[in-house]
């Protein structure tokens, strides 16, 4: 699946496959957010090719977010009708200290919950806060909803690891195919 988005602030262009292997290209100006997204690419097992501009010398905010919304995007394209999938996937892993929980129901509800402890602080010249606005961008453009909690943690490299793992791991598991039927007794998702 193919999604691109195009701002005056930001160019997005990715191509997504769910049935991956977990195969990534990610090229961004910002070096965590690529980082972070190799990552999700490689343990929900997303083939994802991404290529992202944007104006960091302003902010980082308007690239992780629209990336966030370009991926968001892509997800809902590539699941079609949502027949056969699980819907549902959650997941808690650890990072060293830090421990994150990730829960994702593919509702066709856009709503996202996160709490971080108030953690703040910078990932080399990433704001850790940005993180939420990658969050928030996907689970509004997928139309899922989408809860992340930081259980503990103290070093914000791991906490940030820990829930991109968390949020592609359960991903992973919501997207998986179980049926033939779309999992709702509305018949609709």
């Amino acid at each position: 699946m193919h999604a691109s988005r195009r701002t005056r602030e930001t160019k997005v262009e990715l191509t997504l496959n769910l049935d991956g292997e977990g195969r990534h290209k990610v090229q961004t100006p910002v070096g965590f957010l690529t980082h972070m997204v190799e990552t999700l690419a490689k343990h929900g097992r997303f083939d994802l090719e991404l290529y992202a501009e944007g104006d960091v010398e302003v902010s980082h905010h308007h690239t992780v977010e629209d990336v966030g919304i370009t991926l968001g995007m892509a997800f809902l394209q590539a699941l079609g009708d949502k027949k056969g999938i699980n819907r549902y996937g959650y997941a808690i892993v650890p990072m060293d200290e830090a421990l994150v929980m990730a829960s994702v129901d593919i509702s066709g509800r856009p709503l996202f919950f996160y709490e971080d402890m108030n953690l703040r602080g910078k990932i080399t010249q990433f704001d850790f806060e940005l993180i939420w606005e990658f969050f928030k961008g996907f689970a509004l453009e997928s139309r899922s909803t989408l809860h992340i909690r930081v259980i503990t943690g103290r070093i914000l490299h791991h906490v940030a690891e820990a829930c991109f793992k968390a949020f592609a791991l359960s991903l992973r598991q919501a997207v998986a195919l179980s049926g033939e039927d779309i999992p709702s007794t509305k018949g609709a998702i």
